[in-house]
């Protein structure tokens, strides 16, 4: 309608006018160190709550309604809101914590710098994901000093501890913080993303028996069943190894049998094994207590598995599918069948719901409409990884993740393309407008 018409064209000017304050405010979210604490503890890198109180500042400064509650110890989420009903209620999310620097040698740029050569604004977190949140910021703010008064509700989600599971988002979530719809602008290159896949991480542990090395023949080659013998060990150790190689093959039906998502590569659906621990005796913790003396046979393996799974896929079927493969294996051995294997669930509290917005939801045509009015085409893709959208898509909220681009994510010499950076604000703001309507 005309009025939307009106409010994106004056809407896109002040972005214009106002670009300065985007980049400024991207280059002084990265001068924050940020670091995850879960990853890197250290005084002068862990100041989430800094950037949180910083960025309250500026939310208030333009207007916006803001709450701030801690998810952890002196780790808080900020919130900021523009009135407006629920039906076309709108979520911009974005995440404050940042992964470590690494070996700041292999970096040619101070890592908490904000330093900008040519087009490109460098330092951690840049792309993943402060100028993301930067762009939803100058959104809300270029909203606001056009006293466009929003018919859906608007609100920004500043989150930490995406890095370590997205237990902000998910507190938020947990909070009654909803809406209508979510756009997190995690660094996608300007491709739409409303599709990802779920994650789960799973536990699997053996039991065997201890025994000395020495009397592995006992279990391994043919013995007299007579009265001195000793009682043979079983090595849980190589259960488990026997339990990794059939896991390949699972990975391999699954990857190959299960029909691809249209909007994802085939063989996303992976099963990966991460962590392995093997021993002897059983900790509180359900690990190995001793894990440095090979003269025992173990009787305990442990193996932590990074189980991805389809947009169109539920935890609950994936749960009940690696349950049943892992009662199969263990049917088809006289030990375990008397000593079955356990599997743990929600690991560390860890699990990512999926996400699966249909590609003509009007979410996603908000954006792909306001890239036409700039004569953009729009690529439609699902994500690769998992990001906080999946915390929301979890309770029914739709959302796709439509961001900047850059390069170094996650390493050294880390930037976000300043003009990307632009583009994405501009379309974000159409979107919003559209999404959200006006009065």
């Amino acid at each position: 309608m005309q009025i939307t018409t009106d409010a994106i064209a004056a809407v896109r000017t002040e972005l214009e006018r106002e670009e300065e304050f985007l980049l400024d405010l991207t280059q002084q979210m990265v001068r924050i160190p940020t670091v995850n604490p879960k990853f890197e503890t250290d005084v002068t890198l862990n100041h989430e709550a800094d950037l949180q109180h910083y960025l309250r500042m500026v939310l208030d400064g333009f207007g916006m309604r803001t709450d701030s509650y801690d998810v952890f110890a002196g780790r808080p989420n900020l919130t900021g809101t523009l009135p407006g009903g629920e039906a076309r209620s709108l979520i911009l999310c974005g995440h404050v914590d940042v992964v470590p620097v690494g070996d700041r040698k292999q970096w040619s740029v101070d890592p908490f710098g904000g330093e900008i050569r040519g087009r490109r604004l460098y330092g951690r977190g840049a792309i993943d994901m402060k100028s993301g949140l930067a762009a939803t910021v100058a959104v809300a703010r270029a909203i606001s000093r056009t006293a466009i008064a929003l018919d859906g509700r608007l609100e920004i989600h500043a989150v930490v501890d995406e890095e370590a599971g997205g237990f902000g988002a998910r507190d938020l979530v947990e909070r009654g913080r909803r809406a209508a719809g979510l756009i997190v602008t995690e660094p996608t290159w300007q491709t739409l993303m409303p599709a990802e896949g779920g994650l789960e991480w799973v536990r699997v542990s053996f039991r065997g028996r201890n025994a000395h090395s020495a009397w592995r023949y006992n279990e391994i080659f043919p013995q007299a069943d007579t009265p001195e013998r000793l009682e043979p060990g079983v090595n849980a150790l190589e259960i488990a190894a026997r339990f990794v190689t059939a896991v390949q093959q699972l990975e391999h039906d699954w990857t190959t049998r299960k029909r691809a998502h249209p909007l994802l590569p085939p063989g996303v659906n992976t099963i990966h094994p991460g962590v392995m621990l093997c021993g002897s005796g059983v900790g509180a913790d359900g690990l190995p207590h001793l894990l440095s003396n090979p003269a025992i046979i173990p009787d305990i393996a442990v193996i932590d598995f990074d189980l991805k799974f389809l947009p169109n896929e539920t935890s609950a079927q994936i749960r009940r599918e690696f349950e049943a493969f892992v009662h199969a294996f263990a049917q088809q051995d006289s030990w375990l069948r008397q000593h079955p294997p356990t599997v743990q669930w929600d690991l560390y509290g860890l699990h990512f719901p999926p996400l699966n917005t249909p590609v003509d939801h009007d979410l996603v045509r908000a954006i792909v409409d306001a890239r036409a009015d700039r004569g953009q085409n729009t690529e439609i893709k699902g994500f690769i990884a998992v990001c906080d959208a999946a915390h929301y898509a979890g309770v029914g909220i739709p959302g796709v993740i439509y961001g900047p681009g850059g390069d170094g994510f996650h390493g050294p010499d880390e930037y976000v393309d300043l003009d990307s950076l632009r583009d994405v604000t501009q379309t974000l703001a159409a979107a919003t407008l559209r999404w959200c309507g006006v009065r």
